[in-house]
């Protein structure tokens, strides 16, 4: 095996493993933690697919943002000892038969692609096209895009400027 294979099964193991615990951990605090490393898990596999602009997208949306503010989130509610998780089993059978389908898809399609085995293209930097792009072929729907973003976020801020003063 070379080291390529090596740290993608290193990054796959610590993705599944983190997924795992945050799917079945009981305490929230500990599936929050596990859910950085799911997602540091991700953006290294985004690097080893030579997705570098993906890959830093996914360490400052997810990890910067996201995550922080479940932390925040969780840490900061008084009566998070308290919560009392429901784990029922309650749609077990069609759970069981919609992951078999989708299971049974992912191995077919696995076994019916041509992998091919030559030697990797030469990495390319995808944050230089991708921003070429953005102002270029796709100025004006970015520019909608932070018009929309900005009402919403002015939107949101007088909400709970209003709920404050009520």
């Amino acid at each position: 095996m070379d080291l390529f294979t090596i740290v993608f099964y290193f990054l796959a193991i610590i993705t599944l493993g983190a997924g795992a615990v945050v799917v079945f951990s009981r305490n929230i605090i500990h599936a929050a933690f596990a859910l950085l490393f799911a997602f540091f898990g991700v953006a290294g596999l985004y690097v080893l697919l030579m997705a570098d602009f993906i890959a830093i997208t996914q360490l400052m949306i997810y990890v910067g943002g996201i995550l922080v503010l479940v932390l925040f989130g969780v840490m900061l509610t008084s009566q998070v000892l308290d919560v009392q998780m429901k784990s029922g089993t309650i749609q077990t059978f069609p759970a069981v038969l919609v992951v078999s389908a989708l299971a049974g898809t992912l191995v077919g399609i696995f076994w019916s692609t041509p992998w091919k085995t030559t030697a990797a293209a030469p990495m390319e930097v995808t944050a230089a096209k991708i921003g070429e792009m953005l102002l270029t072929s796709y100025l004006l729907p970015f520019e909608i895009a932070s018009v929309v973003l900005l009402a919403a976020l002015i939107g949101a801020a007088l909400i709970a400027r209003r709920e404050k003063n009520a």
